[in-house]
């Protein structure tokens, strides 16, 4: 096991497009820390920088207390998980299991004694005489952990390991992984694009977007105290709602004014009261999770939308409505619920109310 340390690590390519740019961070020893962003946006290609599939343009990269930028992949002691298992279609699933042992010249006592380990820790015991054509994508999935896993690596590197499978077999293998990582404490970073992942498997959180680092925290710190737009509207599903509009006073309290005749009581407290102030006649975008608001009885502290399409699945309901031109969803138990093309007043919780700038999208 080892720390891996990230100082300005950079990533350009010779036509010029920067991948990753001036990456740093660290991922404690034992800690698995997730990065997660949409397509293109610079996770993968961190993910190889670390493992040396990459090379890197500046900076320096430190596992335990190697600075590894220029040594090779099989050098720094890490064993990668890709999204393709990529498992020897010819080998048994022992065979899979211990070849990277076999060509790193270990005897065939280590190999059997290790490949058993394996086995037993991801409950492959009964298929080790089979070949991955035989094997369901669940059971070839553990297998490829498994070959990682013999290794005994100081860090694992799992690229999207799970983007193959079906919903089902997701979660299932998520809380695989969660209870491997409980068991053997070791380093892991994990590579996804699906925010639920992130959430549920993630000690902290990378957030990645054209390359560059967005934030990094907790999940639960990044759900409630996202810095800018991107991070707020990226985790969660559904994603949080927004609403803009210009800040007008009346009585000597604030308004979001999104449309003509439809307006939004805003409550900030403390310094954030000042700096909502500061936007008096000026465009401010307001963020509000589908959980925070609720239908209730028409009042001065509700805001009419119209039902557009009622989405029950099952335990819970999701109504998609219009507002003064923005598109809102609330999260409902789903009993007694609306019907299309009806009028709603939604109440909100005016404290778990998110203040972006409009233009810079950063939090107020």
């Amino acid at each position: 096991m080892a720390k891996v340390t990230l100082q300005q690590l950079r990533k350009v390519y010779p036509n010029g497009y920067v991948g990753v740019a001036d990456a740093s961070f660290e991922i404690d020893d034992g800690e698995l820390l997730v990065l997660v962003g949409p397509s293109g946006c610079g996770k993968s290609t961190l993910l190889r920088m670390v493992a040396g599939l990459e090379s890197i343009s500046s900076g320096e990269l430190r596992i335990g207390d190697r600075v590894v930028n220029d040594m090779p992949p099989k050098d720094r002691d890490i064993a990668m998980v890709f999204q393709s298992y990529a498992l020897y279609p010819h080998m048994t699933v022992a065979e899979n299991l211990g070849f990277g042992l076999k060509l790193r010249g270990a005897s065939k006592a280590e190999i059997a004694e290790r490949v058993k380990a394996a086995a037993a820790t991801l409950e492959l015991e009964s298929l080790l005489d089979r070949k991955p054509a035989a094997l369901s994508g669940g059971q070839r999935q553990r297998v490829a952990l498994g070959r990682a896993l013999v290794r005994k690596p100081q860090v694992f590197l799992l690229d999207e390991p799970l983007s193959n499978l079906d919903a089902k077999l997701r979660m299932t293998m998520r809380v695989e992984i969660a209870r491997l990582h409980r068991q053997l404490e070791t380093t892991m970073i994990y590579v996804t694009h699906d925010q639920v992942e992130a959430m549920t498997l993630g000690h902290r959180i990378v957030v990645m977007k054209d390359g560059k680092i967005q934030q990094i925290d907790t999940p639960m710190a990044l759900y409630n105290r996202p810095v800018n737009l991107f991070v707020a509207t990226f985790l969660g599903s559904p994603k949080m709602n927004t609403l803009w509009g210009q800040v007008v006073e009346r009585e000597n309290a604030l308004y979001l004014r999104i449309a003509d005749g439809v307006e939004l009581r805003l409550r900030p407290e403390g310094e954030l009261l000042e700096k909502v102030r500061a936007y008096l006649g000026r465009e401010l975008m307001i963020g509000l999770r589908p959980e925070d608001m609720h239908p209730a009885e028409a009042g001065p502290d509700t805001l009419p939308a119209k039902v557009e399409v009622v989405e029950p699945v099952g335990n819970e309901a999701f109504l998609n409505l219009g507002c003064g031109g923005c598109d809102l969803v609330v999260r409902l138990p789903p009993f007694h619920l609306p019907k299309v093309g009806d009028t709603v007043h939604l109440a909100y919780s005016a404290e778990r109310m998110h203040f972006f700038d409009r233009e810079s999208e950063l939090r107020l």
